[in-house]
């Protein structure tokens, strides 16, 4: 049976054939007037103090009435809506709220009472600011959609639901701002996610890999934040939110690889200090992914890359020692990869224990038992340390970091400095939704380039990024004084 009918038991049979869990729980009562009606809900996900109050009450005490619409002006829910889909109805049962059927009628009314088991707001722990805002998305899409609101006060703010996953039909809500965000890119991402057919979407993380142009690429294509204001921020850039249920993380699209040198904290200090910050964090990606690699390839290649007094003591580490300068990188890049895996799933104090057994115990006894050498270890800490001032870029840095060293090894710097010029080329070919993945360096925009490596005063961020491509150009206008005093 699809759709509804007069008789109560049938409809009840009907939602309960689809619906069988023991936790699916069915409440009988009668009107005054003897007429007999069901309450469906789901038990754990729905408030039933509220049913209590603002359902069974009212109709308790009073007659039943001789149509759906008179029954709900009985109801004190300020969420109520008619249903006589039997399918519609067993997936709003799933979703927490009430399907109140009443006998005589065709139709069932739907009761917002929900009450989901979530956790407090608090501050993300892959964004940890020392000063600004503290709130974190939390697994609660209603929530999250709540905070963003709360920082976007405007009618212009709109959110565009759907639901994706024909077993978990999580609710995804896609976010933009009318006159500012690009149209065309957000019903390029809805056009996506309707074409989406998969069982469940437990996370974020599944979503950007179905909206990712390049599915298979090592580098990121879809921005991601936990926190509401930087998602406001990047949105009042002209960039689309992405909400999922059930995921704490925010997807950000288009992207750009800029991104991940920015943080909050750059906004929150003086820009000469934001300036230096990015610049370390550029520096330490060249170093994450270069000095392994060049170590090995001076080694096996061309030792006049090194100072004198370097080689020199070098030399001597390196005296006797078993394995190759490439297989001595590879072992301790791979012994640090175990520790960070280790460190991370383990226990936090025991996680915090190993850590120190690891870089201290271990390192200073392969030192001493002639395995490693002491520079060697030297450069695989700085270089482990280095990527991660790039959290979001460590996985690929990670990934890259072992390439570099592969190619070091068999072809020296000549091979360090073409396997750079093909990532660098399949960098600049890259694009995310009209987005260059490389803006505003290639192609170079120059406006653009006041908040990338180089962080300008906010009084000189005028106009949003020319490479979202946005409708409303213009953020920032100042007026002078004469016009204020008027």
């Amino acid at each position: 049976m699809n759709k509804m009918n007069a008789n109560l038991q049938k409809n009840v049979r009907a939602v309960k054939n689809i619906l069988s869990a023991e936790d699916i729980l069915v409440f009988h009562f009668e009107t005054t007037d003897g007429a007999a009606c069901a309450a469906i809900y789901a038990d754990g996900i729905c408030d039933k103090d509220l049913l209590g109050e603002q359902v069974i009450r009212p109709l308790s005490s009073d007659k039943r009435g001789d149509s759906i619409d008179e029954v709900a002006k009985k109801l004190t829910s300020p969420e109520v809506k008619k249903e006589k889909s039997i399918q519609a109805i067993a997936d709003e049962v799933l979703s927490g709220n009430t399907a109140l059927i009443v006998d005589g009628l065709d139709s069932a009314l739907i009761i917002g009472v929900k009450k989901i088991p979530v956790r407090t707001i608090t501050e993300p722990p892959t964004s940890i600011a020392v000063k600004g805002p503290r709130e974190g998305f939390i697994e609660d899409i209603k929530t999250n959609m709540a905070l963003l609101r709360k920082r976007l006060k405007t009618g212009d703010l709109q959110f565009e639901t759907l639901t994706v996953g024909t077993r978990s039909k999580s609710m995804i809500a896609v976010c933009y701002l009318n006159g500012i965000s690009d149209l065309k890119v957000k019903k390029q991402i809805v056009d996506r996610l309707k074409r989406i057919e998969i069982d469940g979407i437990p996370d974020a993380s599944y979503i950007a890999k179905f909206l990712a142009k390049k599915p298979y690429s090592m580098f990121k294509q879809v921005g991601t934040t936990e926190k509401p204001d930087i998602l406001a921020a990047k949105m009042l850039e002209g960039r689309i939110g992405i909400f999922v249920d059930g995921s704490p993380i925010a997807l950000t699209l288009p992207y750009i690889l800029v991104e991940d040198f920015q943080s909050v904290q750059d906004y929150l200090v003086s820009p000469y200090r934001a300036t230096v910050s990015r610049l370390l964090r550029l520096v330490s990606l060249v170093i994450a992914l270069l000095l392994p690699a060049y170590y090995v390839a001076a080694q096996l290649f061309k030792l006049q890359l090194l100072p004198l007094g370097l080689l020199m003591t070098i030399s001597g580490n390196v005296r006797d020692l078993p394995l190759s300068p490439s297989l001595e990188m590879f072992f301790l890049m791979v012994i640090l990869e175990i520790l960070i895996e280790a460190s991370v799933r383990m226990p936090k104090y025991v996680g915090l224990a190993l850590s120190v057994v690891g870089a201290l115990v271990l390192g200073d006894t392969a030192v001493k038992a002639g395995i490693v050498s002491s520079s060697a270890i030297i450069i695989v800490a700085l270089s482990g340390i280095a990527a991660y001032t790039l959290p979001d870029l460590a996985g690929s840095l990670t990934l890259l970091r072992f390439a570099f060293l592969i190619v070091a090894g068999s072809l020296g710097t000549f091979g360090i400095v073409l396997f750079t010029g093909l990532v660098l080329l399949y960098l600049v070919t890259s694009d995310s939704y009209g987005a260059p993945l490389l803006a505003p360096f290639s192609p170079l925009i120059t406006r653009d380039l006041k908040d990338s490596v180089v962080k300008a005063d906010i009084l000189n961020l005028k106009m949003r990024p020319k490479f979202l491509q946005g409708q409303n150009k213009v953020r920032l206008a100042i007026k002078d004084e004469e016009e204020q005093e008027d």
